[in-house]
């Protein structure tokens, strides 16, 4: 039987929310799976203070351009789901990076499945 225990980001152990400080690929570190047949439901959400929409880019298990996800944030609409429970595993990252750098803020989580 499959056991599920909430985890914080690897990058954001403090739930206090992760700067995309990059605008190009590779971007700002999110997450890192572990290795195993360990799997980790990732959860997240992005926020933009900045006064217009900024454009994200979520690099999705490695930095190749066709395992990017792409989303515009609002400006001041609270949290926008970017990752909505997607799996992941196997040692691999989750990268993001901004048309604007220092404007989004990500959180979120990760229930692991062992």
């Amino acid at each position: 039987m499959a056991t599920f225990t909430k985890q914080a980001l690897t990058e954001d152990a403090n739930g206090e929310g992760i700067l995309v400080a990059r605008s190009a690929t590779a971007g700002t570190t999110i997450h890192t799976t572990t290795s195993g047949t360990t799997f980790d439901e990732i959860w997240l959400y992005a926020t933009n203070n900045h006064s217009s929409a900024v454009s994200l880019t979520i690099e999705y298990g490695n930095t190749t351009s066709t395992l990017v996800i792409e989303q515009s944030i609002p400006s001041k609409s609270g949290l926008t789901v970017i990752i909505p429970g997607l799996i992941l595993a196997a040692d691999k990252i989750v990268k993001a990076y901004a048309g604007s750098a220092n404007k989004i803020v990500i959180f979120g989580y990760v229930n692991r499945i062992t």
